[in-house]
């Protein structure tokens, strides 16, 4: 685990919501407008979301944010799970990939933004044994926001239910370092935004960008501990160095 200590200046307390709904803008267009190209790069899930399904009993209630191209149900579908499963997703091209057939448990897609207020009292009540955010969190910008949704996520899982997550280690691949592009391309200076928070390319069907956050161990210790739980589990996987995704296991 990292040295604590640069955890005092992570913090921009300057980021506002102005800032932050730019940062949202951004991405949300990214995946409206290139939501098929980046389906066609999502077609097999990572060796990191597959360890984690190696490890379900089958039977669990799944809420699956940020779902995308709805490839994580359908291998549980394959995998004859039978718990119910709820996906999430704001980009509408994302989940019209992910409806494109039918599946052999319960299965239901709803195009919802949890970076919205409000967002998880829209879902139909109920609570959930998981709940899942693969490469979720980190395209999302601030603190506050991060620490309200995680919290609304502690509230939706059952006692002992776990919150897992994957988080993009980006800076460890010397390739994807060479994509993080200079902040004044879209009007800030690095002021504006908080420590860790990058720009990064996307070259495929055009140039675009995409806001990204880079978390470490210290960081999610520090949401764990103030949305009230438990991390269980540690691991790094994905990517040629299996070390482009890091992954955390939190129980309520």
């Amino acid at each position: 685990m990292e040295n604590i200590d640069k955890n005092y200046t992570r913090y921009n307390v300057g980021v506002d919501t102005t800032t932050v709904q730019r940062l949202l803008t951004l991405n949300r267009q990214f995946y409206t407008d290139h939501g098929r190209e980046f389906s066609a790069t999502r077609e097999r899930l990572q060796m990191g979301v597959m360890r984690v399904l190696d490890s379900l009993c089958g039977d669990e209630s799944i809420l699956d944010l940020g779902c995308g191209n709805g490839e994580l149900a359908r291998t549980l579908s394959r995998r004859k799970h039978s718990g119910s499963y709820l996906g999430l997703d704001f980009s509408l091209p994302l989940l019209n990939e992910a409806e494109r057939e039918p599946f052999s448990f319960p299965v239901k897609f709803l195009a919802m933004d949890i970076t919205a207020e409000n967002w998880c009292s829209k879902l139909p009540p109920s609570t959930f044994d998981l709940i899942f955010a693969f490469a979720v969190f980190h395209h999302i910008p601030g603190f506050e926001l991060r620490l309200n949704i995680i919290r609304e996520i502690h509230n939706l899982l059952e006692v002992g239910g776990c919150f897992i997550h994957s988080n993009w280690q980006f800076l460890s691949s010397e390739r994807l370092k060479a994509g993080i592009h200079p902040w004044d391309e879209i009007g800030f200076v690095p002021e504006d935004v908080e420590v860790d928070d990058y720009l990064l390319d996307w070259k495929r069907g055009g140039t675009s960008l995409r806001y990204v956050h880079h978390f470490d161990e210290v960081e999610l210790a520090e949401l764990a501990k103030a949305s009230s739980f438990k991390i269980v589990e540690t691991f790094y996987s994905d990517g040629e160095n299996k070390r482009l995704g890091l992954y955390q296991i939190w129980r309520k």
